[in-house]
């Protein structure tokens, strides 16, 4: 185990919400030829905005497939939310209660009363194997046990997220939206790319996008749908720069860029301060529950997998003198309820907008904790097993899928591997899972390895 100011240095804070929503921001002046050189060559790449984009395809009209993927950064004990033991001994048992959920016989963590309240409406998979997954988002969120953490310098060697391969073989809803977009307050700790797929498939960091595409003070919208003007400018940069494969690539991202100016739906996604202030306190005003309203505008606006995650490591509860994030009763307890609200918001939210069909939602962390308390009234990483949920998506819900054994040690039945994950994704996004890609030796890659099949309760 770390020691203690090991465990410090590894778990450094990162962005603010404010940060991550917009907060002081300068929009693009779009009507100027700066405008195009910086949206062109530079300022695109740099907003990460050619992922998802560029060469991607865009998913049929009226096929609104998305998901949205909480991540619950440091790894959620199963045992103090979703998977009780409640006839353990007490060093198992931990310091919560249960209580029941509208599921007969299932029983949560009695800091989740609002999840308890729809567990009709959810799939609580207890039987997730996570034995290859590290303290990094890597193996889950690629849904691939071969893309792992192995600190040599090629960590995940070179295999993509899930959002990744859905915005390549899937694309955007709609073709003035991003396919991937993260929301994440440490991005390199909590958000796994593409891989050696490329920049095109990576997510576009939404702390990137927000405010970034409002039309400039002064300049109207009649002046920007001048198509003639535009092409005037193009005219005037080929006569200035030397007519090469960089400017021809700058070129479709300024014209993509653009479009995505005209049609506003970028800036419009990010206005969060437009929804009721009821619905946004259903959510929570917390960081996860902010991004999680946020997710659900850019799925309404055409993105196709939204990543969340409300804080770095917040779920790393080793025990009350392990900085920063304590122990099961003084550290997880108070975040029990921001999870809690923001599923349950959600949730509901998507049905009454009749986009929970659509929509998949998952929730889960990189792996469990270990079932015997430390004796700082914590637990440790646990890589055999963890909880995880699954809503919506138009897939069979109001079930519990799998198990493990009396006392939360491993699986006892129904095992759902990181492959059978990513299976389930594509599937519900209209991914074939026979697809390939071709990685940086010219070799065609399989997007679903190892035998990996749709959860067969959920499909």
């Amino acid at each position: 185990m770390a020691s203690s100011a090991q465990h410090r240095t590894h778990h450094q804070r990162g962005l603010n919400i404010g940060q991550v929503m917009g907060g002081s921001v300068t929009p693009l002046n779009v009507m100027s030829r700066r405008w195009f050189l910086q949206a062109g060559c530079a300022g695109l790449g740099a907003l990460g905005l050619a992922s998802g984009m560029q060469a991607a395809p865009v998913a049929p009209h009226g096929d609104k497939k998305a998901v949205i993927l909480f991540w619950l950064s440091g790894g959620p004990s199963h045992l103090d939310m979703w998977d009780p033991k409640p006839d353990a001994p007490a060093e198992i048992r931990g310091p919560f209660g249960t209580i029941p959920t509208k599921l007969p016989g299932v029983r949560f963590s009695e800091h989740l009363p609002l999840q308890a309240s729809i567990a009709d409406k959810l799939s609580i998979i207890r039987s997730v194997d996570c034995s290859a997954s590290n303290h990094t988002p890597i193996t889950m969120q690629a849904g691939n046990p071969l893309a792992r953490r192995t600190d040599n310098g090629k960590d995940g060697d070179g295999y993509p997220s899930m959002g990744s391969v859905v915005a390549k073989f899937r694309g955007p809803n709609d073709p003035d939206m991003p396919a991937f977009v993260g929301l994440a307050p440490s991005w390199k700790a909590d958000v796994w790319e593409s891989g050696h797929m490329g920049s095109t498939y990576a997510p576009v960091d939404g702390a990137n996008l927000a405010g970034k595409f409002a039309l400039p003070e002064g300049v109207a919208l009649s002046r920007l749908q001048d198509r003639a003007g535009l092409r005037q400018e193009f005219d005037r940069l080929r006569r200035d720069l030397d007519l090469s494969q960089t400017l021809a690539r700058s070129d479709q991202y300024t014209k993509q860029a653009y479009e995505m100016v005209v049609s506003g739906k970028v800036e419009k996604a990010f206005k969060i301060d437009e929804e009721p202030a009821s619905l946004r306190g259903a959510y929570g005003r917390e960081s996860i529950g902010e991004k999680g309203l946020m997710a659900r505008r850019l799925v309404e606006a055409g993105v196709s997998f939204v990543l969340v995650s409300g804080r770095w490591g917040y779920f790393d509860h080793h025990g009350d003198t392990v900085p920063p994030w304590g122990g099961i009763e003084k550290g997880l307890k108070p975040i029990l309820p921001t999870v809690d609200k923001v599923m349950h918001a959600l949730i509901l939210d998507l049905d009454q907008r009749g986009l929970l069909d659509s929509t998949l939602v998952l929730m889960m962390g990189e792996f469990g904790r270990s079932p015997v308390m430390t004796a700082d009234a914590g637990r440790n990483h646990w890589t055999n097993v963890m909880s995880m949920l699954a809503a919506g998506g138009g897939l069979r819900h109001g079930q519990t899928v799998g198990s493990t054994d009396s006392r939360g040690y491993g699986v006892k039945d129904g095992i759902v591997r990181p492959q059978d994950l990513a299976a389930t994704v594509f599937r519900h996004c209209g991914v074939d899972l026979s697809s390939q890609w071709v990685n940086t030796q010219g070799r065609p890659t399989s997007v679903i390895v190892e035998g990996g099949r749709p959860i067969p309760e959920l499909v």
